[in-house]
């Protein structure tokens, strides 16, 4: 496999085919998990990290067709760890790893079915710039509706209602850690991308053609 061909990378074993669809199985009972707990915004967050790895398989009618079984793993960490642990994975450091790989999942799409055109290096840089772009928008969201609808996401007044300067400087302290963490999480799930896409080619130049 050439290391420019991001679509190739669905072309994969029967192995790693059964292994998506699994833990595509898994997002599909923490969705119906969480929606019977009130718990919409994981329900949403399965659902939609299922369709995006099923697409390819289904678009193509290839059962096998699906992405890299460690991409998907990945991207449904905190997703898997709510169903499999009793510690939920909360922390943002593996919230970022989830959408930095889910960004990974976006843009093997977007090469296939869109007539955007991805190499592996753009898509390496792609993962970090949106796993940023979320941090930076999740801080937004937060702030927007501590404001509007007079919730504590990020901003905690206290009963005065006055955020002194202090508190002022930690949320800043704060939000700045969160974004640095967030381009390590984007950085490490490219570079972690872009390690598997050289094994792939590496295993692709040993194995015969036409073996299965």
């Amino acid at each position: 496999m050439a290391q420019g061909n991001l679509g190739e990378l669905l072309t994969d074993t029967r192995i790693n085919a059964v292994i998506a669809w699994i833990l595509v199985g898994a997002f599909g009972l923490v969705a119906v998990e969480s929606a019977l707990t009130s718990d919409y915004l994981w329900a949403v967050f399965a659902l939609v990290v299922g369709a995006v790895v099923v697409l390819p398989a289904l678009a193509l009618s290839d059962l096998r067709a699906m992405p890299p079984a460690e991409v998907v793993l990945l991207a449904g960490l905190p997703v898997v760890g709510r169903a499999v642990a009793t510690v939920q994975l909360t922390g943002n450091v593996a919230v970022y790893l989830s959408i930095a790989a889910f960004a990974l999942l976006v843009a093997v799409n977007l090469h296939m079915f869109t007539p955007v055109e991805m190499s592996v290096g753009f898509a390496v840089l792609f993962v970090v710039v949106t796993t940023l772009a979320a941090a930076g928008l999740w801080a937004l969201a937060r702030w927007g509706s501590d404001v509007h609808l007079g919730t504590t996401l990020l901003l905690d007044p206290g009963p005065d209602g006055v955020l002194s300067d202090a508190e002022l400087e930690s949320i800043e302290h704060e939000l700045m850690v969160e974004f640095v963490g967030s381009g390590i999480a984007g950085l490490v799930a490219g570079l972690f991308f872009q390690s598997y896409v050289r094994r792939r080619a590496t295993v692709d130049e040993r194995t015969p053609e036409g073996t299965a």
